[in-house]
């Protein structure tokens, strides 16, 4: 299990990212081996700074690193040398199972489009993200990739969504919900009544119909179809709700008198870092991006996530799936 890792992606690269290396390599198999991609003199200095760093630690250098003001469309012709574009190429040529960065999510996106290319049947690959519900995790897809879609674009998420939530998710037949602003099958846009239509004749998805945004929740489905324009809002109200539950939490724990209060369980659920990266699905090769701003946690877990899905095959059945 070879993983390129974008070592200059975080706010404050290098340090998250040889610091979840490290965690990631402690925890996982031994055969595992992470290639932090970047500017060599500053990753070999973080990991002078470790007494004991793990022998699947492997250094490929990467001069150039994409900045928030590259245009992300621009990053492979302007900056092949990026650690950016220097790992998608390593996983492109075989020297690496998949593909992990913090950085430009724009970049990221574009530079691993043009690299590693859609699978067959995939007109435009997706982003999907987790959300942590009053059950198990769930999957949305598209997270912010794609705006303007058509409903066949829609129902290739389900596929992509199924697939990954089989593969690295371990739900064994996944409900796939439609997301819109009513249960029946009439209500909604144009674009939500003809994937609905689609959806219901689909073989190879557990389609359960539309959901609401308090279906999400309740945990009434594991992968929420939309389109990019709708996910993206969903995620990152999402995102600062749980970022606004964790602060009121803390503040109540600093004032309880009750020293035994345990809210832990309640902070990982609510934690983005938890969950590490979102997976860009529907490509020939494994791709998640993370958080800028992601803490060694978030790189771990990143980390787990993509091992987890070459380990299941993620890529070869997703073409199969689409083929069906």
């Amino acid at each position: 299990m070879r993983i390129a890792l974008d070592a200059m992606g975080t706010d404050h690269a290098p340090r998250p990212e040889v610091a979840g290396a490290i965690q990631a390599l402690q925890e996982s198999a031994a055969d595992a081996e992470i290639i932090l991609v970047g500017d060599e003199g500053l990753i070999c200095a973080e990991l002078a700074t470790y007494d004991d760093v793990p022998t699947g630690i492997r250094v490929h250098h990467a001069p150039d690193r994409v900045s928030p003001e590259d245009s992300p469309a621009s990053v492979i012709r302007r900056k092949p040398n990026s650690s950016i574009a220097v790992g998608l190429k390593l996983h492109k040529a075989g020297e690496a199972d998949a593909f992990v960065s913090a950085g430009s999510t724009g970049a990221v996106m574009a530079a691993s489009l043009f690299t590693l290319r859609p699978l067959p049947g995939v007109d435009r690959p997706p982003v999907g993200a987790l959300l942590p519900t009053a059950g198990e995790l769930c999957l949305l897809v598209d997270a912010g990739a794609n705006i303007g879609c058509k409903s066949h674009h829609l129902v290739q998420f389900a596929h992509l969504g199924s697939v990954y939530a089989r593969d690295a998710m371990g739900y064994t037949n996944p409900r796939v919900g439609l997301l819109n602003i009513g249960e029946e099958p009439s209500k909604g846009s144009v674009l939500t009544v003809e994937t609905y239509q689609a959806l219901l004749g689909e073989d190879g998805i557990n389609f359960i119909g539309n959901v609401e945004g308090r279906d999400i929740v309740q945990g009434e489905c594991d992968v929420i179809v939309c389109d990019g324009f709708v996910g993206n809002i969903l995620l990152k109200f999402y995102e600062s709700v749980a970022e606004h539950i964790v602060g009121l939490l803390r503040d109540e724990i600093r004032e309880a008198k009750d020293q035994k209060l345990d809210l832990d369980h309640v902070f990982r659920v609510l934690d983005y870092a938890e969950y590490g990266g979102a997976p860009l699905l529907g490509l020939g090769g494994v791709s998640i991006i993370c958080h800028g701003s992601s803490p060694p946690k978030a790189i771990r877990n990143a980390l787990a996530i993509a091992a987890r899905a070459v380990r299941a095959g993620l890529v070869q059945h997703s073409v199969e799936d689409l083929k069906s």
